[in-house]
C-alpha cells in the first residue's frame, strides 16, 4: 500500500497521467506480454553486438600464425596482443555502467560498436606490434561496454516467461562469433578475419534506430509516457500492457530517485550496503568462477594446446567450433525449461571434467605415452570443457546478472562485474604461457580445481531465477531468500 502511495506521488509530480496503469500485477506463472516481431527484431539487433564479442575473442587464436609470420612478431609480443584487448575491455567496463544508466542502453550499444569498428580497422591496416596492440586495445574498450550493455537491454525488454530464451540469445551470438572466427580464421588470413568482424557493427548502427529504448530505463529515468509508448511498442499495439506497467512502476517510486542521488554523490561505495550483499556475490561470484576457470586459456591458446598434444590445430579448432554452436543453442532451448541453476551445475561440472581430461592428456604426455593417446585426450578435453561450459557458465552468469541488480545500482554493480570478469580474462590470458611452460598438466588441473569450487558455490548460494519478474528476483535477493 505505501509502495502505491510513493509510486502515485513520483507519478503525479512528474506531472504524467496513470489512468492506464490501475491494473492488479502479474500473477508468478501468468505471461507477461506476447513475443511480438518487434521484440524479436530488438534483441537480435542487440545481440549483433554480442556476436562482435565474441569474434573478437576468438580472433587471436587462428590469427597467431599469420601475424607473427607478417609483421614478425615475438611470442611474448603475440601475448600482449592477445591478453591487451582484456585490459581495454577492464576500461570499458569501468564507464560501461555509467554510460548505460546515463544516455540509455540503446545508444551505449551504438557508441560501444563504433568504438570496436574503429579497433578493428587499426588492426586491418597495421604494419607492426605497435598499431596493432592500439587497434587490439580500443576493440576491446569496445566490447568491455558491449558485455554489459547488450545483456542488460534485452532482459529489460523482455517478457518474464520468455526471458531466459531471449537473454540466452546473448551467450549464443557471442558462441557464434568466438566460433565463426575459428571456421573462418582456418579459411581466411587475419586481416579479411578482422574485416568480418566490422560486418555485425555496420549492420547494427542504422538499425537502432528502429528499435524502442528499455522501457525499464525510461521510466527510471522520469520518461513516463515515453516508457508507455516503449512498452506498447515491444508487446504489440493490441496488447494490454497494464498489468505489467503496473509491476514495473511500481518500484520507480521517490525512494529510488533519492536513492539515485545518493548514488550520484556516492559512486561505487553506495552499493556496498548489506542489503545488496548477497547480489553483489552472486553476480562476482558467478563471473570469477567463470573466468579463472580457465575459459580464456582454452579460448586465446586453443590452437597452442593443439598442437602441442600432437593434435592438428586446424582440425581441432573447427571441431570446437562446431561443438560449442551446439551446446549453446542446446542452452537456449532448455534454459527455461531446465533453470538456471540446474545448467548452471552441469556445465561447471562438465567444465571441470573437462579440464580434468586436458590436464591427464599431458600428465601421460610427459610419462611417455603414445602420441596418439595424448593427442585424443587433448581433443576430447578442449570439447568437453569449451562445448558444457558454453551449455551453461559460459553465459547464464551474464544472463543472471542482468536479473539480480535493481535498477537503482544496476550501473555500478554492473560495471563491477564486467570489471572483474575482465580482470580475470586478462589474468588468465596472460599467464597463460608462463604456467603452461611450468606445467603443462598443471595449469588444467588448477581450472579444474577452480571449476570444482564453483559447483559447490553455485549449489549453495545462486538462487533460480526462472519464471519471475526482475522485480520479483531483485526483492527476494534483498531480503536474502532464494
Amino acid at each position: 500500500m505505501a509502495e502505491g502511495l510513493l509510486t502515485s506521488s513520483f507519478i503525479m509530480k512528474s506531472g504524467v497521467s496513470i489512468h492506464s496503469f490501475h491494473s492488479e500485477p502479474l500473477l508468478p506463472d501468468e505471461p507477461s506480454g506476447p513475443v511480438t516481431v518487434k521484440l524479436i527484431f530488438s534483441s537480435v539487433v542487440a545481440v549483433l553486438g554480442s556476436y562482435v564479442y565474441g569474434h573478437a575473442v576468438g580472433y587471436s587464436s587462428p590469427a597467431e600464425s599469420g601475424i607473427i609470420e607478417d609483421l614478425g612478431l615475438t611470442t611474448s609480443q603475440y601475448a600482449v596482443f592477445s591478453s591487451i584487448l582484456t585490459i581495454g575491455a577492464m576500461l570499458g567496463a569501468v564507464i560501461s555502467g555509467r554510460i548505460a544508466d546515463f544516455i540509455g542502453r540503446r545508444w551505449a550499444m551504438g557508441i560501444s560498436e563504433l568504438i570496436c569498428i574503429a579497433g578493428w580497422v587499426l588492426m586491418i591496416f597495421a604494419k607492426d606490434a605497435t598499431w596493432l596492440d592500439l587497434g587490439r586495445f580500443i576493440l576491446g574498450c569496445g566490447i568491455g561496454l558491449t558485455s554489459y550493455c547488450v545483456p542488460i537491454y534485452v532482459a529489460e525488454i523482455s517478457p518474464k516467461h520468455v526471458r531466459g530464451a531471449f537473454t540466452a540469445l546473448n551467450p549464443l551470438f557471442m558462441g557464434l562469433g568466438q566460433s565463426l572466427a575459428f571456421l573462418f580464421g582456418s579459411l581466411v588470413n587475419w586481416q579479411i578475419l578482422a574485416f568480418i568482424g566490422i560486418v555485425p557493427g555496420i549492420i547494427q548502427l542504422p538499425c537502432l534506430f528502429f528499435i524502442p529504448e528499455s522501457p525499464r530505463w525510461l521510466a527510471n529515468v522520469g520518461k513516463m509516457k515515453e516508457f508507455e509508448d516503449s512498452l506498447q511498442r515491444l508487446r504489440g499495439p493490441d496488447a494490454d500492457v497494464a498489468p505489467e506497467a503496473a509491476e514495473i512502476q511500481g518500484k520507480i517510486s521517490h525512494e529510488y530517485t533519492e536513492y539515485l542521488n545518493q548514488m550520484s554523490e556516492g559512486g561505487f561505495v553506495s552499493m556496498f550496503q548489506r542489503k545488496y550483499l548477497y547480489t553483489l556475490v552472486v553476480g562476482v561470484g558467478l563471473i570469477f568462477f567463470q573466468r579463472f576457470g580457465g575459459l580464456y586459456g582454452f579460448v586465446f591458446y586453443a590452437s597452442t594446446i593443439f598442437k602441442d598434444a600432437g593434435f592438428p590445430s586446424k582440425i581441432g579448432t573447427i571441431a570446437a567450433s562446431i561443438v560449442q554452436v551446439i551446446t549453446t543453442v542446446l542452452g537456449l532451448l532448455l534454459i527455461d525449461k531446465a533453470g538456471r541453476r540446474p545448467m548452471l551445475l552441469i556445465s561447471t561440472a562438465g567444465s571441470c571434467l573437462g579440464c580434468i581430461i586436458t590436464g591427464s592428456a599431458y600428465l601421460f604426455k610427459d610419462l611417455g605415452a603414445e602420441r596418439e593417446l595424448t593427442a585424443s585426450l587433448a581433443l576430447i578435453g578442449v570439447l568437453v570443457y569449451l562445448g558444457l561450459l558454453q551449455l551453461g557458465l559460459g553465459g547464464i552468469p551474464w544472463i543472471i546478472m542482468s536479473e539480480i541488480f535493481p535498477i537503482n545500482i544496476k550501473g555500478p554493480a554492473g560495471s563491477l562485474v564486467v570489471l572483474v570478469s575482465w580482470f580475470g580474462s586478462w589474468v588468465v590470458s596472460y599467464s597463460f604461457s608462463y604456467i603452461f611452460d611450468w606445467s603443462q598438466s598443471g595449469i588444467f588441473f588448477i581450472y579444474g580445481g577452480i571449476c570444482a569450487v564453483g559447483v559447490l558455490f553455485i549449489a549453495k548460494l545462486v538462487p533460480e531465477t526462472k519464471g519471475r519478474t526482475l522485480e520479483e528476483i531483485q526483492e527476494s535477493m534483498m531480503s536474502g531468500s532464494r
